[in-house]
């Protein structure tokens, strides 16, 4: 692993009104040499934020090459303001769309852990709708878990939490991370149907690095195969990491997501 990067001042981008306004914190790097003005674009995952191990170490090699790195807290994770509960994937990519829009970089590298590769996902989809956008480059996915709540949550609700989740709007889930329980909103499903990329081809329009462990619990490595099969017409790589887990934080998976995410770069 690399030394921490130099601390840098967080800002804050007001996006909604009334009611729904909530304040998203970032912290920005702008690139210093001119690679084509690549830019690494940090999604956390659910209940994740900006802070942790992998976005640090994504920033460090930023740093390091000289590379911008767009690091962002969704609404009610870190220091971004907005209720947790709030949350939906839309809403949650309406806020990554709205950092970019912001911080104009012109090339991208999108690297998304857990929730934030379906996010990736649905960036990239939502970029090619516009005639004036950032090219990106390529994406690195950690542990993806596009299409989650259908999935990988719905399925294997019991019926004490079905009834929960109709009668009192959300159902709560031990987290193996934290303390407090995960707690899934009908909300979040309901949306999360709406943003649902498995279900077809997935145009990226740019390479994508799948890095996927074999002993994850929480997103089985099957999901990652199925991703795959999503991604016909794009330069697919899966590396399957045998006894990876979830977070695939240790050093030997880091250096592995910043090789894929410097590749990308150097494209």
């Amino acid at each position: 692993m690399s030394e921490a990067p130099k601390t840098q001042e967080t800002q804050f981008l007001s996006i909604g009104t009334g009611d729904q306004e909530r304040q998203i914190a970032m912290l920005i790097r702008p690139p210093t040499k001119k690679v084509a003005g690549t830019t690494f674009v940090w999604l956390s995952g659910y209940r994740s934020d900006m802070s942790g191990t992998k976005a640090l170490e994504l920033d460090a090699l930023a740093e390091r090459r000289g590379l911008g790195c767009i690091r962002f807290d969704y609404s009610g994770h870190g220091l971004s303001g907005g209720k947790f509960t709030n949350g939906t994937i839309s809403r949650w990519l309406d806020e990554a769309l709205a950092v970019l829009d912001h911080v104009k970089p012109k090339r991208l590298v999108l690297v998304g852990s857990s929730m934030g590769g379906w996010i990736a996902l649905r960036i990239a989809q939502e970029l090619r709708k516009r005639k004036k956008a950032p090219v990106v480059q390529g994406m690195v996915l950690i542990a993806p878990a596009p299409d989650f709540t259908i999935d990988l949550i719905e399925p294997n609700l019991s019926e004490a939490e079905r009834t929960a989740l109709a009668e009192k709007g959300y159902v709560e889930e031990r987290s193996e991370y934290s303390p407090e329980p995960n707690i899934f909103t009908r909300a979040l499903i309901e949306d999360g149907r709406a943003n649902q990329v498995l279900t077809g081809m997935i145009e990226t329009g740019c390479p994508v690095h799948i890095l996927q462990g074999m002993q994850d619990a929480d997103v089985p490595f099957a999901h990652a195969l199925k991703l795959v099969e999503h991604l016909p017409a794009d330069d697919v790589v899966l590396t399957l990491i045998r006894d990876g887990d979830h977070r695939l934080s240790r050093p030997q998976d880091l250096d592995r997501m910043l090789a894929a995410a410097e590749a990308m770069a150097a494209r």
